[in-house]
């Protein structure tokens, strides 16, 4: 889970595509259906301007079989948009005075991260930043080949458990000595939250940001495998030459993504968190304090990782955050200026993961419709 763009080599550089020339919306339709040339089947889009305006774009199909349209306001699963959710509600924890960020995990989950892991060391700020070098190649994934994933997309599996399979192997490196993702990270801060309030994670993610943001159509799917009407059909393609396989259904609802949304309220959700809405000066302030993302094939030079979001600079000048994230079958990109008034969200119902250059095409596409977005000059 999460972005799984990580992969051998950045995207080509040179900034955004050039759009053609037109309306928002034509420029938006052109970038969405160059996602489309890729290989994807599906994408939705939706920009919001500095002046409020929105636009929204659709390109390619909903269903391979029967070819239908895809729908502006379908569902998705959200990927690792998750982590940005639970680190609003951290952040909101911190700010009320309940825990802090320079608390470590042991204190909030005594024995829990054990073996070689030391949890005295490992701080929530770390956690949500990426730092604290918890092992994550134990976390259960749905993807590597069509057969895995049918053999696997119903499993359960309990944030306990999760961590426990993590705590068997050494950790990936010393807390705090560098970067890297890691999804279990996120499981942590779920149990976090849960012990800070007495009440499961998903609950606080509703109570503090979903409903007070009017997000009526993001919820938490629980042990449900389905999304609820409209929605695209997600697809992933695992291996050069074989077809897409339908990835739509699944169960994977922990904290580190497994949230269902749509473009309006990703978006709307994107501008809160840097207009004030959500977070005081000084969570904002924790939120976008980046360090570098040094991981081999980082797609985005010059990337950043604050809490819960990547940033990378945009060719206009300024900087893209990004809340974004991976889930088998959906890709998920949001980009928000920094002052909340631009925001761009786009999902497209594919991964593409038979190769390097085919991931590579799809996120370098992906990236030129942001950048357009979020650079342009408002009509």
């Amino acid at each position: 889970m999460g972005i799984a763009v990580l992969i051998a080599g950045p995207v080509a550089a040179g900034g955004a595509a050039a759009a053609p020339g037109g309306t928002a919306g034509d420029r938006l339709r052109h970038d969405a259906e160059a996602i489309t040339a890729t290989g994807v089947t599906g994408v939705q889009a939706r920009v919001t301007g500095a002046d409020g305006r929105v636009h929204t774009a659709t390109a390619g199909v909903a269903d391979l079989r029967t070819g239908r349209q895809v729908p502006p306001d379908g569902h998705f699963r959200i990927g690792s948009t998750n982590k940005t959710l639970v680190a609003a509600v951290v952040l909101q924890l911190a700010s009320e005075g309940a825990l802090s960020l320079d608390d470590s995990v042991a204190e909030w989950l005594p024995g829990v991260v054990g073996g070689e892991h030391d949890g005295d060391r490992i701080t929530l700020r770390a956690l949500l930043q990426h730092t604290g070098g918890v092992y994550d190649g134990a976390y259960p994934s749905r993807g590597g080949s069509a057969a895995h994933y049918y053999a696997s997309r119903y499993d359960v599996h309990t944030p306990e458990e999760i961590v426990a399979a993590a705590m068997r192997h050494e950790p990936a490196f010393e807390p705090g000595a560098r970067w890297g993702y890691s999804n279990t990270g996120y499981v942590l801060l779920g149990m976090v939250i849960e012990r800070a309030t007495g009440r499961p994670w998903h609950a606080e993610v509703r109570d503090r940001v979903l409903e007070p943001l009017r997000m009526w159509d993001t919820y938490w799917p629980g042990r449900s495998p389905s999304l609820p009407l409209p929605h695209a059909r997600g697809y992933t393609r695992f291996a050069p030459g074989e077809d897409l396989v339908d990835t739509t259904r699944l169960i994977d609802a922990d904290a580190s993504g497994g949230y269902v949304s749509t473009t309006a309220d990703l978006d709307r959700f994107a501008r809160a968190l840097f207009d004030g809405t959500l977070l005081d000066e000084e969570a904002l302030a924790e939120l976008t304090h980046t360090v570098p993302v040094e991981e081999e094939g980082n797609p985005w030079p010059d990337a950043g990782y604050g809490l819960g979001l990547f940033s990378r600079p945009l060719p206009c000048g300024g900087t893209a955050w990004i809340p974004s994230g991976d889930q088998i079958g959906w890709k998920t990109r949001v980009g928000v200026s920094a002052d909340g008034r631009r925001s761009v969200v786009v999902s497209m119902s594919t991964q593409l993961q038979d190769s390097a250059e085919s991931a590579l095409r799809q996120e370098a596409a992906a990236t030129a419709l942001i950048d357009n977005a979020l650079c342009a000059e408002e009509d």
